[in-house]
C-alpha cells in the first residue's frame, strides 16, 4: 500500500472517532470514500463496519442515557428492511459501480449540506412517529449498507424534533449502534468481513478512541462551523475522486 493510501485509511478511522464524539458534522460521511481511495470499495465496506461498532462503544460510554431512545421504535423496523434489502442488492454491483455509487452519496451529501437548512426551516418541530419512522428506517438502511453513510437521512428524522445537541448526538450515537449491529450477520454471510481485514482493522483500531477523544476535547475549543466546512470541501472532492476514478484501482 502507498503511503498515500495508508494516510488516507489512518484519517479514515480518526474520523469514525471524531464522528462518533459529535465532531465536525459530515465526518463520518468521510470515512468511507476515504477509505474506499486507500482500499477500494467491497474491501473498505467489510474493513470499517467492526471499527464503527468499536466507535459507538466508545461513544456510548461518554453519552450514556443522554438520548431519546423512543426514536428506536420509529426507526428500527425500517432500518431492519433496509439492511436485508440492501445486503441482497450489494454483491451485484462491481467494484467500480460501488465506487460510483459512494462517490455520488458523497457528493449528494455536501448538496444535501447547502440545503438543509432551508428544508428545516420548513418543517418546523416534528413529532416522531412510525409513519415517517418506517420510511426514514429504510432510507437508513439502505445507505448504511451500501457505504456505511445514512447521517444525513436519520437528520431528516431527528434534527426536526428540535433536541438539545447533547441528546441529538447521544440519540445517533444510539441508533447507529443498532444499524451498525444489525448489519454485521448480513455483511458476514455476504463475505464482506474477514479474518485479513478483521487483521487490517486490529492494526488501526487504536485510532478509533483517539478520535473520540480527540473529538470531544475539540468540541470544546475549535469553531465546528469552520471545520465542517473544511469536511464538506474534502468529502466533495473525494466523491468527485470516486466518481471519476482518476489513478484508482479497478
Amino acid at each position: 500500500m502507498t503511503l498515500s493510501a495508508q494516510l488516507a485509511a489512518a484519517l479514515a478511522v480518526l474520523f469514525i472517532g471524531l464522528a462518533k464524539a459529535g465532531f465536525g458534522g459530515g465526518l463520518g460521511m468521510l470515512t468511507m470514500p476515504l477509505c474506499s481511495l486507500a482500499f477500494g470499495a467491497e474491501e473498505a465496506l467489510g474493513l470499517l463496519l467492526p471499527l464503527l461498532c468499536a466507535g459507538d462503544a466508545f461513544s456510548l460510554w461518554h453519552y450514556w442515557r443522554k438520548w431519546d431512545v423512543q426514536n428506536l421504535r420509529y426507526l428500527l423496523p425500517g432500518v431492519v428492511g433496509g439492511v436485508i434489502l440492501g445486503s441482497f442488492f450489494l454483491g451485484s454491483f462491481s467494484p467500480r459501480q460501488l465506487n460510483i455509487l459512494i462517490g455520488c452519496l458523497a457528493l449528494g451529501f455536501v448538496v444535501w449540506q447547502l440545503v438543509k437548512e432551508r428544508v428545516f426551516a420548513a418543517e418546523g418541530i416534528l413529532s416522531p412517529g412510525h409513519r415517517l419512522g418506517v420510511p426514514c428506517g429504510i432510507g437508513i438502511g439502505l445507505t448504511s449498507t451500501f457505504a456505511h453513510g445514512a447521517g444525513p437521512v436519520a437528520a431528516l428524522f431527528l434534527v426536526p424534533q428540535r433536541m438539545p445537541k447533547e441528546i441529538y448526538v447521544g440519540t445517533t450515537v444510539l441508533l447507529f449502534t443498532w444499524v451498525n449491529w444489525i448489519k454485521m450477520p448480513f455483511f458476514i454471510a455476504r463475505g464482506f468481513i474477514t479474518e485479513p481485514l478483521l487483521l487490517k482493522g486490529l492494526i488501526l483500531l487504536p485510532l478509533v478512541p483517539a478520535g473520540v477523544w480527540l473529538g470531544v476535547w475539540l468540541n470544546r475549543r475549535i469553531p465546528e462551523v469552520l471545520f465542517s466546512r473544511l469536511v464538506y470541501i474534502l468529502t466533495f472532492l473525494t466523491g468527485v475522486q470516486l466518481v471519476l476514478g482518476w489513478g484508482m484501482r479497478k
